[in-house]
């Protein structure tokens, strides 16, 4: 016997529209829950097999019932007061779940602390649902594996077209479980493009915040300079939401210091439909001419996005310069803190698991090659070997030209042409403001004759997530771009 839910459950469902539902009892959390869980067995993990859910919470379903309770005799603690949410592997949980990059070798890491942002999701009466797949340790292991792919959980799919068809940065299982409607919202990071990529290929809404804004405490690391999580939803109202749930200041994560006297808790007073009025907006046209014949760009509708700016009274500037824009930035940051903030990680972790250091961690991949090397660990085997001080000269001149770089050409071009952010197709700002630290949204633009999605990321200067939400709104209420994808 199939299970049978009310008229209520659909895709597409809203956090406004769950919360005057559960408001009105016409449905409870609980049975939100089951939806998803029936719609991640029947499409994620059957049917199409999607594969974006990595393992449930076991505790979802109780967690659900106990919010519903509070709901009845002490109200509601928020916006997310029984929502849904899937968190990226790399973030850490004080439950039955795991927390393994989607390696092997920590398959059976169960955390002893919430991530600081999964602490605040609990306070602010999320239901946590799972956890997503993504690129193996955040693409920290191959040049040649595939985005989506981890020995752990194998390869996420992109609900909007065959196996070929590209599904994004790391946080590929957390744009797709949003994408596919297996979750209301979900949690990713990124360190360069690792949420904005998914959302434009997914047809999703990501937010890239500005390094700091939401701690990175307990999230399995990657860079110290420009990792950072951030929200992904079907809406940028959604995302909007999740984001004021996700920030502070951390005691434990020196990034969010700065925050003190400025943090914005509630970013849906940026939830403007007429917020492209008067906006300057800069448009970046600059790319490589790879990126012009590439899948990942669509002149036509890169170019009503333009008019659509232009319609709704934006002041668009076109064709602006950036002027670091096609440095030739040096990996030399990356693999450095990769191998430094990887090493720390693993040799603080609990004595039952079989590594605890990078080299530990290559050899448990060559013991486990029949599972764990479908595409090699090059890049963990051209880290190994690099000093665990961060006082390569090098290196400490790399971050510095990194960081001036970057954020002074960036506010250059903003100062420059007056503008209140910059327009790019698709993610390819992701680079240069993942070195400087500074924020993008990314959101649908669209779908391609071949039915693959087109998005586009406005981008500005640090802790100007207001502004961009409120451009982004303002566009998607005016477009109305996203279409549900259609699961066989």
């Amino acid at each position: 016997m199939e299970i049978r839910f009310n008229n209520f459950f659909r895709e597409e469902l809203t956090i406004n529209e769950i919360q005057v539902a559960m408001e009105n009892e016409e449905i409870t959390s609980k049975e939100l829950v089951m939806y998803y869980l029936y719609r991640i067995a029947k499409y994620d993990q059957d049917g199409p097999k999607i594969n974006s859910i990595l393992e449930i919470n076991p505790d979802a379903i109780f967690i659900a019932e106990a919010l519903d309770y509070e709901r009845k005799t002490t109200g509601v603690r928020g916006p997310l007061h029984g929502i849904p949410v899937v968190l990226k592997d790399s973030i850490e949980t004080n439950d039955s779940m795991h927390t393994s990059a989607g390696t092997l070798a920590l398959e059976n890491h169960i955390s002893s602390h919430d991530a600081f942002i999964v602490e605040k999701l609990r306070n602010s009466g999320a239901v946590l649902l799972g956890k997503a797949n993504m690129t193996e340790l955040a693409n920290g292991m191959s040049n040649t594996m595939w985005a989506g792919y981890s020995s752990r959980g194998g390869q996420v799919l992109n609900p909007y077209g065959d196996a070929n068809l590209f599904v994004g940065g790391s946080s590929s299982g957390s744009a797709v479980a949003v994408a596919a409607n297996f979750t209301v919202l979900a949690v990713g990071t990124e360190t360069d493009a690792s949420i904005l990529s998914p959302a434009v290929t997914n047809a999703v809404v990501g937010i890239k915040p500005t390094v700091g804004l939401i701690s990175r405490t307990g999230i399995i690391p990657f860079t110290y300079s420009q990792d950072t999580a951030g929200p992904m939803a079907r809406t940028v109202t959604d995302a909007s939401i999740l984001l004021g749930a996700l920030v502070g200041v951390d005691n434990l994560d020196a990034a969010t210091h700065k925050n003190i006297g400025r943090l914005q808790r509630d970013y849906s007073t940026f939830l403007d439909s007429m917020g492209l009025r008067g906006a300057k907006i800069g448009v970046f046209k600059g790319a490589s001419k790879a990126f012009y014949g590439s899948e990942e760009y669509d002149a036509g509708l890169f170019e009503d996005a333009i008019q659509t700016l232009n319609q709704e009274g934006a002041m668009v500037t076109e064709d602006i310069e950036i002027p670091s824009f096609h440095r030739e930035w040096k990996r030399v940051v990356l693999v450095s803190e990769l191998k430094h903030s990887l090493e720390n990680y693993l040799s603080k972790l609990p004595s039952y698991l079989p590594v605890h250091s990078i080299t530990d961690l290559i050899q448990f991949n060559k013991s486990n090659a029949d599972r764990a090397l479908k595409y090699g660990q090059n890049k963990l085997e051209e880290i190994v070997g690099l000093p665990n001080t961060l006082r390569n000269p090098e290196y400490l001149n790399a971050k510095l030209d990194d960081l001036y770089f970057s954020q002074s050409g960036i506010d250059f071009a903003l100062k420059k042409y007056d503008l209140d952010a910059i327009l790019f197709p698709s993610y390819i700002g992701s680079t240069i403001f993942a070195k400087a630290g500074y924020p993008s949204i990314a959101l649908p633009a669209g779908y391609k004759e071949s039915g693959r999605p087109f998005g586009i990321t406005f981008a500005g200067t640090a802790f100007s997530e207001g502004i961009l939400i409120k451009l982004a709104y303002a566009f998607e209420q005016a477009t109305k771009h996203r279409k549900r994808p259609k699961l066989i």
